[in-house]
């Protein structure tokens, strides 16, 4: 019920919308083969219990920060921080009465009253390098590729489950929430969960501090490389924002003064952090 089988089509380089595409001129017999190859590939996986889903999760009260960082605090008490999550601000020129967005937009400041904030990691890759090595021993491409994107889509429909349960059983800021399917793909919920390295915040050293806090690696099996892309592939992180206008966005590009406060209150080498941020910056560093 969770899985968002549009992606899928996409890694397949098969374009347009899950359920119409099984039905599309073009890619439509295709795309039936490919749909039941799944399915058989996704009834084995569970009948056998060839691989196993992790997660862990944490909410926790937060308050932001001067502008743009959000202070997560060790208890209700608010006196000791736990760990600080730097965000950045979009400089882009926008319309008027259309604001600039930072997450940290979402996070109410002490003085404003009580808030809260949530992060996660989750994995359906536990196993996968086993299934994908009995592929490629028998030169199977088609279902060592199979696996891989059948993995990544269990694993962000985990992400999707798990972030339900946290609306509206954990967190509970939505319990009567009672959406379809396809008004979760659509995110017709309230709240968002947005991952370091991506659009609204692309520096994917975050991780590390979302990682700490959650003893995610202990927890799950879920390592972060050198580059900290995740391993096993088929895992997902984020953070939790319960705000009600909280939206996806992009950053976009943004100026040598950000880069450097970012580098500042990150406590990091201005290089360093050029490093990470090299496709947002608007200037040759």
């Amino acid at each position: 019920d969770y899985i968002d089988w549009g992606p899928f089509f996409i890694a397949w380089e098969m374009k347009g919308k899950y359920p119409a595409i099984l039905d599309d001129e073009k890619y439509g017999t295709e795309a039936l083969k490919l749909f039941a190859d799944a399915n058989k590939l996704l009834d084995r996986i569970i009948d056998q219990k060839l691989l196993k889903a992790r997660a862990v999760f944490g909410l926790f009260p937060a308050g932001r920060s001067g502008s743009d960082d959000i202070q997560l605090y060790k208890d209700d008490n608010r006196k000791d921080v736990l760990a600080t999550f730097h965000t950045l601000r979009q400089q882009t020129k926008k319309r008027a009465g259309e604001p600039n967005r930072a997450l940290a937009d979402y996070v109410a400041p002490p003085e404003a009253g009580a808030d809260h904030m949530g992060a996660f990691a989750v994995t359906t890759g536990i196993g996968i390098d086993s299934l994908i090595a009995e592929f490629e021993k028998a030169h199977d491409d088609y279902n060592s590729i199979m696996t891989k994107a059948l993995a990544d889509r269990l694993a962000e429909a985990f992400a999707e489950y798990l972030h339900e349960r946290v609306r509206k059983d954990y967190w509970g800021y939505a319990p009567d929430e009672n959406l379809s399917n396809a008004e979760l793909v659509r995110e017709k919920y309230r709240g968002i969960r947005p991952a370091p390295g991506y659009p609204a915040q692309p520096d994917h050293t975050e991780k590390d501090t979302l990682f700490q806090i959650l003893s995610a690696t202990e927890k799950t099996g879920i390592e972060l490389t050198e580059s900290k892309a995740m391993w096993p592939a088929a895992s997902v992180c984020g953070l939790y924002f319960a705000h009600p206008e909280a939206k996806y966005f992009g950053l976009g590009n943004i100026a040598a003064d950000q880069l450097e406060d970012y580098a500042r209150r990150k406590g990091k080498d201005k290089s360093e952090m050029e490093k990470w941020l090299r496709p947002n910056l608007n200037y040759d560093a």
